[in-house]
């Protein structure tokens, strides 16, 4: 789906005959940044890296070591960011790091542009989102904004700022789109990557790591999520103005695939659960059954509380790197995430 959208945003209008500029000035100098759209690519791979299966929420409650590390905001995600930076820039990936960036400049801004993409799909933190609506309102409708560009600026460093927040908002545009795509593709797509999302939530809950039952409210949830969330980001994506015909396809699915789950939506939910929780009571064994001798040596192994209820398990020690839980006389050695929040600008 990133990848769809990012060839859209850079082809030209064969009937209009356009040249290389034009469609750099169309495209707020998307197409003419290759560093730019490779970080789209590489954001869309890496940015579910090592995801638990719960929201971020979840973690702040457990008191995650992660939650705890990224001073619990869009803990996922910075999770994420940090195991692909880190990977990336390990010595036998020197070729490809030479490939993508040539000096420190480059290296710094293809970082921040990282964070920026995979951040923005942290769609639940909602001062983010506060932020997200302002800056939009400043790009796309400027008039309408109380925040507008700083005007002691010239007027050519007021159009190159104007243009740089434009194309970052469409690299964010891409990112939440294609993260959530199942909902603006194929009705059969979206049936089937729901069902998914229902079964990751499902076992998250009945391992006590979930704040509701997904059961409860599924086929109403949807509609929210359609009514409040995807069909303005798809309408959002028609907006830009750099997709042509593939945001107005996206659209069109997501009206479509609300209009089709507000009519069998009910009844697929209902099929959903049933489904699911036959199959777990086929592989799961009842809460009085007889615990192999091994669990319980394992129980025992943990100890148990005060109160007599069992210990949270400690995270394995190398499921998280050393910079990540530092000892505790130790300053923490710096991540990609350690301390920015807000997203900057394209430069």
């Amino acid at each position: 789906s990133a990848n769809k959208l990012l060839n859209r945003v850079c082809t030209t209008f064969e009937d209009e005959e356009e040249d290389i500029s034009s469609v750099a000035a169309r495209t707020f100098g998307i197409s003419a940044d290759p560093l730019a759209q490779f970080v789209v690519v590489f954001s869309s791979l890496v940015h579910d890296v090592d995801h638990q299966g719960v929201p971020n929420a979840q973690l702040v409650k457990e008191l995650d070591p992660l939650a705890i590390q990224f001073d619990n905001r869009s803990v996922a995600e910075k999770r994420s960011i940090t195991i692909a930076w880190n990977v990336l820039m390990e010595d036998r990936f020197r070729e490809l790091q030479s490939l993508i960036f040539v000096n420190g400049d480059e290296m710094r801004r293809f970082k921040q542009l990282l964070i920026n993409t995979v951040l923005a799909t942290d769609i639940a933190d909602k001062k983010r989102s506060a932020i997200g609506k302002i800056r939009w309102q400043k790009a796309f409708h400027p008039s309408q904004s109380h925040n507008s560009l700083d005007e002691s600026s010239s007027t050519q460093d007021r159009v190159a700022n104007l243009r740089s927040l434009k194309a970052t908002l469409v690299f964010e545009q891409i990112m939440q789109a294609s993260d959530v795509a199942h909902t603006m593709q194929h009705w059969e797509t979206f049936k089937k990557w729901n069902v998914r999302l229902y079964k990751e939530l499902s076992k998250g809950y009945r391992e006590g790591r979930g704040a509701s039952d997904p059961r409860e409210g599924w086929y109403p949830g949807e509609i929210g999520f359609f009514d409040f969330y995807i069909i303005p980001l798809a309408k959002k994506l028609k907006e830009c103005g750099v997709f042509g015909s593939a945001a107005s396809e996206y659209l069109d699915y997501a009206l479509e695939n609300r209009r089709r789950w507000e009519e069998e939506g009910t009844e697929i939910a209902r099929k959903m659960v049933l489904e699911n929780d036959s199959l777990l009571a086929k592989t799961v064994p009842p809460q009085n059954e007889a615990v192999p001798a091994q669990s319980k040596d394992d129980a025992l192994a943990k100890g148990s509380s005060s109160e007599g209820s069992p210990k949270k398990a400690e995270s394995p020690k190398n499921d998280v790197p050393a910079e990540l839980c530092p000892p505790k006389e130790a300053a923490p050695t710096e991540s990609p995430v350690s301390s920015i929040d807000s997203p900057g600008e394209l430069v």
